[in-house]
């Protein structure tokens, strides 16, 4: 059976494989070997300026042609890698192997092709490659995608700051918000979160085998060895690598930062899921309609239906994403002595995590785009519940120093239909100044929502 769409074991290259395309040349493999190739150049041209007597400095051509199989990596140069490595079995290898056989008929690069992958251990390739995937991975998938929610989500905030809301705390009337304010406070948790996010410092370390730089000083003893790594990990691309030195580790890079990344990214997930829920109950209540799309059926033999499926999907894949991430999180941290390979296969299921997230991401904005505010149903559900102004009733009772004001109010009102003429015979015996009786007069379950409106449209 041949790879394709409908093959694919996993559903993010088979069913959704299209709405994953910016993600897929970051995360993939073939990304993967690129990034490999990068850093092996970053740290051969680096060499090649340290002052050695025996690797002069690269010419100006050879310098290019080295950054343009860079920049011109393809899916072919991905495969020529591969058939390497079916005789190596060592994918780093086969990546150095590949970069020698570009040498070929260059005298200057021949000469000085022993400099390739020199002093490094396999991870030193590796954890900057993957630093270099998750940078690019989170500035240009995770947060975009991100940042779009934030977007529509302030504008609905925006657009709806003066249209009343019925709350529900633990599913059961409660004071009148905005439609809004409610956007607004997931603005606010999801901008949060994203800062979160884009602080993670990404981290890599070049220090040899066990972190000490072992081989490297074998060769020169007296070059400062941490300080040429940490000038080639920091230098901004494409002569570095643009990441902040680790200059700490054993073998392996500690992943403390994917922990501190994939947790950041689990929260503001856990956001979404919230969010994704709300919307569902509010959709389920009425108080959003969502547009038609022609041609689209929501079940197959209830006709009527329009199904919240962009926000079901969106939850389902959070929860996929964070399981994944919060297994990376807690792993990844985690070494045997100096090395073991299990970091190595989780390693490879970081696109998978960010994959799902990514696609969440994209369901959720199609649903959030289709809602319509149905202030019918928002209005009608506010003048049901007129019991929610005996917060406000006693409040100012207290104020005025009148006795069990709380009390009282919860005796007539707790648990039973309350009506407009109810209260207002309730506030016309009140014993508090006659201004406060009229403006309690005057209030609505709709016009008592305090400072939501003004909240809604600070953010």
């Amino acid at each position: 059976m041949s790879l394709s769409t409908i093959t694919a074991l996993s559903p993010l290259d088979g069913r959704y494989a299209p709405k994953l395309a910016a993600l897929r040349p970051i995360m993939s493999e073939h990304g993967y070997m690129h990034r490999r190739v990068q850093v092996e150049v970053a740290w051969f041209i680096a060499l090649s300026d340290a002052g050695f007597a025996e690797f002069k400095p690269l010419t100006t051509g050879a310098r290019a042609y080295l950054l343009g199989l860079v920049k011109n990596f393809s899916e072919a140069d991905a495969a020529a890698i591969k058939e390497i490595e079916k005789t190596t079995n060592h994918d780093v290898k086969a990546v150095e192997y590949w970069i020698k056989s570009k040498f070929e008929a260059r005298p200057e690069l021949e000469k000085a092709s022993e400099f390739v992958h020199f002093a490094c251990t396999s991870e030193d390739i590796n954890n900057t490659s993957h630093a270099l995937q998750l940078r690019s991975g989170r500035d240009q998938v995770v947060l975009p995608g991100l940042d779009r929610i934030v977007l529509k989500l302030r504008e609905m905030a925006h657009a709806f700051a003066e249209v009343p809301m019925l709350s529900r705390t633990h599913g059961q009337t409660a004071s009148p918000t905005t439609v809004g304010k409610e956007m607004a406070n997931v603005v606010m948790r999801l901008q949060t979160a994203c800062d979160r996010i884009a602080s993670v410092k990404i981290m890599g370390k070049m220090n040899g085998a066990v972190g000490n730089y072992n081989a490297h000083l074998s060769a020169w003893p007296d070059f400062d060895w941490e300080a040429f790594s940490k000038k080639v990990i920091e230098t901004p691309e494409p002569l570095g690598l643009g990441l902040t030195f680790q200059p700490y580790s054993i073998q392996i890079e500690p992943h403390d930062y994917m922990a501190e990344l994939f947790d950041a990214v689990a929260r503001a997930n856990t956001i979404l899921i919230d969010l994704s829920r709300d919307i569902w109950g509010y959709v389920s209540l009425g108080y959003f309609k969502q547009r038609l799309k022609a041609g689209e059926i929501g079940s197959s033999t209830m006709p009527h239906k329009v199904n919240p499926i962009d926000f079901e999907n969106a939850e389902g894949n959070l929860g996929l994403a964070n399981a994944l991430l919060k297994h990376l999180s807690e792993k990844l941290p985690i070494s045997r002595w100096q090395r073991d390979l299990t970091d190595s296969t989780v390693l490879r299921n970081m696109g998978v995590a960010l994959g799902y997230a990514t696609l969440a991401y994209a369901s959720l904005l199609t649903g959030l785009n289709k809602l319509e505010i149905n202030e019918e149903a928002l209005a009608e559900d506010l003048d049901a519940s007129w019991e929610v102004l005996a917060e406000p009733i006693q409040t100012v009772m207290r104020r005025f120093g009148v006795q069990g004001a709380y009390e009282k109010l919860k005796e007539v009102t707790r648990g039973k239909t309350v009506t407009a003429e109810a209260l207002h015979g309730l506030i016309a015996s009140l014993e508090i100044p006659q201004a406060e009786k009229d403006r309690l007069l005057t209030m609505t379950p709709g016009s008592y929502v305090g400072k939501a409106a003004e909240l809604a449209r600070r953010v």
